[in-house]
């Protein structure tokens, strides 16, 4: 007869242990240190944005009473008033929690005495937990639209690169929330030639997200009336001048391509002017400048033609890149972005120099800003089409 041992149980303190583990995972010293160092002065910032500006009091228990009081306000004011009035009195509870209250009931028959500083605590650590529970479930339905929301703007980008012989595509986008403001655009046109367009819409989130939309199909329809680079950045001026505010305004650097030529026809409305590295490695940058569109009824944009010739590749972004900040504020900058230019060897090398280079430069930090990049190249022999 064979016996079987059955497996042994981890014990409490293992299993105890690897809870610890699980729980604390990915939560190391900079993450903590950043906790305090850049998320408190966020929170402190972002509830304290609309309080007014009144006199500050002296320095000491006076000032510590004020800020506390308006930490409360700002607080408040965000909630609904149900979960209002459970967040103060879970915080009476707390305050009597830490005081020794007591009820004591004497009668002739019988005496009673009870300290109710254990249960205040209890409800006010209760009241605070459910209301902590209720905002995570807000937040994850807002997740969740803000994800579709997400998918949907993600389908209005190019998903592949244009099937070009003779040219190489290289592009990437990445945004500083769910939802943002950047766009690009490759579009076949009926003569053959290639649309090409980069714009950054005003903004963040999904103020900047909803724009863009606007400016998608805006766009689309103005490619299809006529393509010609100063009619399209007339419609869409015109377009965002009637379903926009003040504040809702686009930059944008539309080209129409000749592959055969190499000859772009392009238009600039306060875009970052793209630069071209020519095949010797010299770096040119053309002329940019004007206001961007849905500003203002004066609109005169920048305008101009480049000839890419094989070997040339032209790199077009969005302020997202030489605009970002390291740890220490210092921006990425243009003599960086030039200095990997230069150095590339390809549309594909171009971009991953640039995302690389930006991505060091970061570092933990979080995106201030949207963030696009293309590269469009020429190669040397037109017979050959590599792909990005």
């Amino acid at each position: 007869m064979v016996s079987r041992r059955r497996p042994r149980r981890p014990s409490t303190l293992s299993r105890a242990r690897d809870f610890v583990r699980d729980y604390t995972d990915g939560a190391g010293a900079s993450d903590l240190r950043r906790l305090v160092d850049r998320d408190a002065p966020r929170v402190y910032s972002v509830l304290m944005r609309d309080r007014p500006a009144g006199a500050q009091p002296a320095r000491g228990f006076r000032r510590l009473l004020r800020d506390a009081r308006l930490l409360f306000l700002s607080v408040s004011e965000k909630l609904s008033p149900p979960r209002r009035l459970l967040f103060a009195l879970s915080l009476v509870c707390g305050v009597l929690g830490l005081t020794d209250v007591q009820f004591t009931m004497n009668s002739t028959d019988y005496g009673f005495r009870a300290d109710s500083s254990p249960l205040f605590s209890l409800v006010a650590l209760g009241g605070l937990v459910f209301l902590l529970a209720a905002e995570l479930v807000d937040r994850v339905l807002v997740r969740d639209e803000l994800e579709v929301a997400r998918q949907l703007q993600r389908e209005l980008l190019p998903a592949d690169v244009p099937d070009l012989p003779g040219w190489a595509f290289a592009h990437s986008w990445r945004t500083a929330n769910e939802i943002g403001g950047d766009y690009h655009l490759f579009q076949a046109l009926p003569d053959g030639r290639l649309a090409i367009v980069v714009a950054d819409a005003s903004g963040h989130g999904m103020a900047a997200g909803l724009l863009m939309a606007i400016a998608d199909a805006s766009l689309r329809v103005a490619l299809d009336l006529d393509p010609e680079p100063h009619a399209v950045a007339t419609l869409l001026h015109r377009a965002l001048r009637r379903s926009g505010s003040r504040r809702s305004f686009l930059t944008l650097f539309y080209g129409r391509l000749e592959p055969a030529t190499g000859r772009l026809d392009y238009v600039c409305a306060g875009h970052p002017p793209p630069i071209v590295r020519r095949e010797d490695g010299t770096l040119e940058e053309p002329a940019g400048g004007a206001l961007p569109l849905g500003l203002g009824d004066r609109f005169a944009p920048a305008q101009g033609t480049l000839e890419i010739g094989r070997g040339d590749r032209l790199v077009l972004f969005t302020d997202g890149l030489f605009e970002s900040l390291d740890a220490a504020g210092e921006a990425f900058g243009y003599e960086r972005l030039r200095r990997e230019l230069a150095a590339s060897s390809g549309a594909l090398d171009a971009h991953d120099r640039l995302r690389a280079a930006h991505r060091v430069h970061v570092g933990d930090e979080p995106l201030s800003d949207d963030l696009t990049v293309v590269v469009v190249e020429r190669l040397r022999e037109p017979a050959t089409a590599a792909p990005a």
